[in-house]
């Protein structure tokens, strides 16, 4: 068999127009700059710096936006190859609020819903299949991204989904708890944060009911970051453990979810346990947060 050496990654790749400052929220905002974004993006990124390989599959416009996104993934040594330039499509974009809380964001969407089927040689190559519930949220990726995972379970290549649910990305009366008991088929590893489940459930929760929601769920393992409280995480058998969060001074939060488990994977590619991988997440994370990695600012 070939050996399976990189990370495959379907999703999101659009522009972040994030507040020149601090804000509580957008309407306060008065300047933005723009950056290369898209969780499935940064995780890619992020990757690569925790020496770790990544392939990204993904969709933008052909237009100046595009052009950016592609020249910064070529500049951070992620391949473009299987990056769709569509010409009657705009490049995703998400005006986000600069913060040290959860930010607020704004999601103008196109292109990036246009994934194409993946190849099945990409698939067998990798080591792990890695996706969003943004990008899950839209056809036609949704089914494309769906095949994907069902091709990964039938060769044994583990899944991973990040579940960043929004009802801004998904829309009302949306289907989102049809999809979600569609992946858990495949005993992902799952990342959720706590506002990921208070959004997907619609309803304040304690970090104790949120870990009782996640108790039951068929997953390889499962990582819940509660931010300052830090994250627990189980795996399919065992009980809820916990690592804290380090002590910083925080810049930003902005990615700090997709640095986190960018070191968690890249972790558990190298085959560390499973609490060793949740620590290697924590230590992303912390430098994500101190300002220490960023996406850069376009064209820099």
């Amino acid at each position: 068999m070939e050996n399976r050496n990189y990370i495959l990654a379907i999703g999101e790749l659009l522009i972040d127009g994030i507040t020149s400052t601090a804000v509580d929220n957008l309407s306060q905002a008065t300047s933005m700059n723009i950056r290369p974004g898209g969780s499935t993006a940064n995780f890619c990124r992020y990757l690569k710096r925790c020496r770790t390989d990544a392939e990204i599959v993904a969709a933008v416009g052909n237009d100046g936006l595009g052009e950016i996104l592609l020249r910064k993934l070529k500049e951070d040594g992620l391949s473009t190859d299987h990056v769709l330039q569509l010409d009657d499509r705009v490049t995703s974009m998400v005006v986000v609020a600069k913060t040290a809380g959860t930010p607020d964001f704004l999601p103008y969407r196109d292109a990036d819903k246009f994934i194409a089927p993946i190849d099945e040689a990409l698939i067998a190559r990798s080591s792990m299949v890695h996706s969003t519930a943004f990008a899950l949220s839209h056809e036609p990726a949704r089914t494309h991204i769906l095949e994907a995972f069902n091709s990964a379970s039938a060769q044994q290549i583990p899944v991973s989904v990040d579940w960043n649910y929004a009802e801004k990305i998904w829309g009302r009366n949306n289907d989102a708890q049809q999809v979600f008991k569609q992946i858990q088929i495949h005993k992902p590893l799952f990342k959720f944060s706590m506002d990921d489940i208070q959004r997907f459930l619609g309803k304040a929760l304690s970090i104790e009911d949120a870990r009782y929601y996640l108790q039951d769920l068929p997953a390889t393992a499962i990582c819940l970051t509660c931010g300052p409280e830090g994250v627990y995480y189980r795996d399919i058998t065992g009980d809820w453990k916990h690592v804290a969060a380090k002590k910083i001074h925080i810049r930003s939060a902005t990615g700090a979810g997709d640095a986190f488990w960018a070191g968690f994977i890249s972790a558990w590619h190298k085959k560390y346990s499973l609490e060793q991988c949740v620590i290697t997440g924590v230590e992303t994370a912390a430098i994500k947060l101190e300002g220490k990695w960023h996406a850069g600012v376009a064209g820099s």
